[in-house]
């Protein structure tokens, strides 16, 4: 029980040293990364019939998803603000449309549109481009779970 409570200690300190550290466009990187393995890890469990895994990865990407959407500026960012309100609204749709149906695509598409709007900086930005294969960033930032996002035969 001890080690368990230093080991908790220890990488909440972690925690808080990375976040303090970030620039606000990397945090909202390290929000779209950590909103990507929730849903691959929700709709895994979905898979597995794990519904204690699935209700707390759906839990987690609900409220990343919430606070990206609660923190746009709506007067300054205008018409891209406005277009990332609505994605976010269709994503938690989706999320609420896979828990009720037990259905998987609802959540690869809202991986898909996750790495897509991850992706979508301009080249001049700073921060790498997600990685495909799970591996860390020279920056030591968390690996992004784009491969993972099944594509829709139709599209």
């Amino acid at each position: 029980m001890q080690a368990t409570l230093a080991t908790r200690s220890a990488a909440a300190a972690y925690t808080h040293v990375e976040v303090t550290s970030r620039s606000p466009m990397e945090l909202v990187v390290m929000l779209y990364d950590g909103g990507i393995a929730a849903l691959t890890q929700a709709r895994d469990a979905l898979q597995r019939r794990d519904l204690v895994v699935k209700r707390t990865s759906l839990t987690k990407a609900i409220s990343i998803i919430s606070h990206l959407q609660s923190t746009l500026n709506m007067e300054e960012g205008r018409d891209v603000a406005q277009q990332l309100d609505s994605l976010y609204d269709y994503i938690l749709e989706r999320i609420t449309t896979a828990n009720v149906t037990g259905a998987t695509e609802p959540l690869d598409q809202s991986i898909r549109l996750l790495c897509t709007v991850r992706g979508s900086r301009s080249p001049s930005s700073p921060l790498p481009p997600p990685i495909a294969d799970g591996r860390r960033h020279d920056d030591g930032a968390a690996p992004v779970h784009c491969r993972h996002a099944r594509r829709d035969p139709d599209a």
